[in-house]
C-alpha cells in the first residue's frame, strides 16, 4: 500500500497579498484555520531577512494558534536561529537566501559550508525542533547534511518543474528520483518541493522515498480561481493517487 504523502502549504503569498494594503486582510490565521479544515499536514513560512512577506509577528501568531504544526524556513543566520529557538516550530528547514531573488533560486551547498553550517546546527541538537537542509538532488550534497547529522532534506524540484513546462524534464526526474534512493541509503526522511502543481506535482509523488511535499504559489495562486479548499483536496488526490 502506498505511505500516504505529507502535504505542507506555504503561505507567504497570502502576506504578499496582505502587505500590498499594509493591512490585515487576507488574514494569516484565517487561511491557516481553512488548511487545518482541509486536513493538510503542516503550514510553511519563510521569515526572510528583509521581511517581504511574513513578518516575525506572523511566525509568533501561527505558533501561538497552533492550528497545524508550523514549518519555519529560514537561512542559517543567527537572528533566524535566534527567532526559531524562542518560537520552538515544529519543524526548521534551511535555506539559501539572497536578497536580490524573487523565490529561492536553488538548494543550500552544504558541501562548501560544512564547517560552519555544522556549527550552526550543533545548537538544535538539545530542541525538540525537526531540522532540515533545502538541497539539489546531489548525492554530495545528501552526504554532507548526513555528515552533520541533519537525519531530513527537501529536495529543490524547481528545475524539473521548469523543465516540465519545456516537455523536457525525465533527466531532472531521474536525478530526484536517485537522491530520494540515496536519502533512504543514509537514512534521512526526503521532502521535495519548488515549482509544483497539478501537472507535474503526479510524477514527484509517485518517487517512492519522498514523504512530504511542501508547496506554496500554484495553490495560493490558484486558490484565486477555485477557491482555497477545492485547490487543496484536488492537489491531494494528485499526490497521494498519481494515476488518476
Amino acid at each position: 500500500m502506498k505511505k500516504k504523502i505529507r502535504l505542507g502549504v506555504n503561505i507567504d503569498h497570502v502576506a504578499t497579498l496582505r502587505n500590498a494594503r499594509n493591512e490585515d486582510f487576507p488574514n494569516l490565521l484565517k487561511v491557516a484555520s481553512i488548511l487545518k479544515d482541509s486536513h493538510v499536514d503542516l503550514i510553511t513560512v519563510h521569515l526572510r531577512e528583509d521581511r517581504r512577506h511574513i513578518r516575525d509577528k506572523d511566525v509568533e501568531e501561527l505558533k501561538n494558534k497552533n492550528y497545524l504544526p508550523l514549518n519555519l524556513e529560514m537561512a542559517a543566520t543567527d537572528e533566524m536561529k535566534n527567532i526559531c529557538f524562542k518560537t520552538n516550530p515544529f519543524s526548521c528547514c534551511i535555506v539559501p537566501e539572497r536578497r536580490e531573488e524573487l523565490t529561492t533560486e536553488g538548494g543550500l551547498d552544504v558541501k562548501n559550508q560544512l564547517d560552519y553550517l555544522g556549527e550552526f546546527v550543533s545548537d538544535f541538537k538539545d530542541k525538540d525542533i525537526k531540522l532540515s537542509f533545502f538541497v539539489d538532488p546531489e548525492i554530495e550534497q545528501i552526504d554532507a547534511a548526513a555528515k552533520l547529522g541533519v537525519k531530513v532534506v527537501e529536495i529543490h524540484t524547481g528545475k524539473f518543474s521548469l523543465n516540465y513546462n519545456k516537455k523536457n524534464h525525465q533527466s531532472e526526474f531521474n536525478r530526484i528520483e536517485r537522491a530520494a534512493e540515496h536519502c533512504l541509503k543514509v537514512g534521512i526522511d526526503c521532502h521535495a518541493g519548488h515549482g509544483l502543481n497539478f501537472d507535474n506535482a503526479g510524477e514527484i509523488s509517485s518517487i517512492p522515498n519522498i514523504v512530504e511535499l511542501n508547496v506554496g504559489h500554484f495553490l495560493i495562486s490558484n486558490a484565486l480561481l477555485d477557491g482555497l479548499n477545492i485547490t487543496i483536496k484536488k492537489f491531494m488526490k494528485i499526490i497521494n493517487h498519481p494515476s488518476i
